[in-house]
């Protein structure tokens, strides 16, 4: 499994599907990379690309070219490259078509973009009949999407960022075609030199989602938000085949169930010399996903301080998504689920807290008798070959999560985030 691999896993989990809606509320200041961007978010399920019965994704809506096409990309810190959809003979999804957009430029083979900037795809680029640079982004769910590198003009909230790199693909194979007919393509958020983020020039960015209605923001600048508790990316400069140096990697330091904590070595969290281990926040992965030792013992603590509410559900045969051994029977006719045991994830310098229902996830049809079916949104990484910690938005719920890249860093703070969108001048 080499890093780029690992890095598009998450792209392909897709969680957290956020549409953007209204007019954005932005704050000029002198200079571009200064400007602050303030949009709302609002969410919708859709089908995910692994067999996940239903997840959210979070999408973006801006425009590309000249004159502008509205496109709809799902945004992935996962991910590096941006792309969008170019074959204009699918008529079962929305398409860019770059050949309304006078300002679109295919990138040559020969340019510097293709033949250094591209190195850390997974497939390496490659010259094409027409001597335009070609690339192939494969994923772990077996989907790929195949197209040419090119530029052209990207608007976001009325403002205009041209020359923006990303791939326009004509062509593919994808594991769910439910999702495909929703979105135009892919923003890649992660910190590569490809990313529309690294591109853009911006220090920061910032989201915020609801943890009812899963409605939020997302701020791209200087949000001047406090106060947060920062804890530092982890970064090494020696390539190892196990570590993806572009993803937001932070340091787990333990985990803590109620106010016990687990008895684990601090070696368990650390990557080990092939650069397995690390522990990556990822947007575009919807649950949390631990190493197989961290796993175990928190599922066998969770299961011991829940005993006296909550029933196991007992079949061997049943592991949902692949990753998500533990579940549990509620009756279908409760009003709710009972307390339960909150777990922290301690990083360095920061925690973040799960409780109440974000432990919980209704599993979608699955009726056993008078009981339905909730797992524990923790996932086994081992079960699904990913050699990382993974932790997903459905843990990020109400918390205001600050990606500083100037000082490599991820602030945190607990806040209600329909009130931290009034406070940007976002309302439902």
């Amino acid at each position: 499994m080499n890093t780029h691999t690992l890095l598009s896993l998450s792209t392909f989990f897709l969680s957290l599907q956020t549409q953007i809606l209204a007019e954005p509320f932005s704050v000029s200041k002198s200079n571009f990379t200064n400007k602050v961007f303030v949009l709302p978010l609002k969410t919708q399920e859709i089908p995910n690309k692994l067999p996940f019965t239903h997840n959210v994704t979070l999408t973006v809506s801006l425009a590309v070219g000249t004159p502008p096409q509205n496109v709809t990309m799902v945004l992935d810190t996962g991910s590096e490259l941006s792309w969008l959809q170019c074959n204009t003979t699918r008529k079962d999804r929305p398409v860019f078509n770059p050949i309304r957009s006078v300002s679109y430029t295919p990138v040559a083979c020969s340019s510097p973009t293709c033949t250094t900037q591209t190195q850390d795809f997974s497939i390496p680029a490659t010259c094409d009949s027409r001597n335009l640079c070609h690339t192939i982004l494969s994923y772990a769910d077996a989907s790929s999407s195949e197209g040419n590198l090119a530029l052209d003009n990207f608007t976001l909230a009325g403002s205009e960022f041209p020359g923006t790199i990303f791939g326009c693909m004509d062509s593919g194979f994808s594991s769910n075609s439910d999702e495909d007919s929703k979105t135009t393509g892919l923003m890649g958020m992660n910190r590569g030199s490809l990313s529309f983020i690294s591109q853009m020039g911006f220090k920061k960015f910032s989201y915020c989602i609801s943890g009812s209605d899963f409605s939020g923001i997302l701020l791209f600048g200087e949000s001047n938000f406090t106060p947060l508790n920062y804890t530092p990316l982890i970064q090494i400069s020696t390539p190892l085949p196990y570590f993806n140096r572009a993803a937001y990697t932070v340091q787990l330091e333990g985990i803590i169930v109620s106010k016990k904590s687990l008895q684990l070595p601090k070696s368990i969290f650390e990557p080990d010399h092939t650069g397995a281990g690390q522990t990556m926040v990822d947007s575009g992965t919807q649950f949390t996903f631990l190493l197989g030792p961290a796993y175990t013992a928190l599922r066998n603590e969770f299961v011991n301080q829940t005993g006296r509410v909550l029933r196991v559900l007992e079949d061997p045969n049943f592991v949902f998504q692949g990753a998500f051994d533990l579940c549990f029977l509620l009756p279908l006719n409760s009003t709710g689920i009972p307390e339960l045991p909150p777990v922290s994830l301690l990083f360095r310098g920061a925690q973040i807290t799960i409780s109440g229902e974000r432990l919980l996830y209704r599993v979608a049809g699955e009726i056993r008798g008078d009981d339905s079916v909730h797992c524990f949104t923790f996932g086994n990484s081992d079960l699904l070959g990913i050699e990382a910690y993974i932790i997903g938005h459905h843990h990020q719920q109400n918390i205001w999560m600050e990606f500083d890249l100037e000082k490599s860093r991820i602030g945190v703070a607990q806040v209600r985030c329909d009130l931290a969108g009034q406070r940007f001048g976002v309302h439902r």
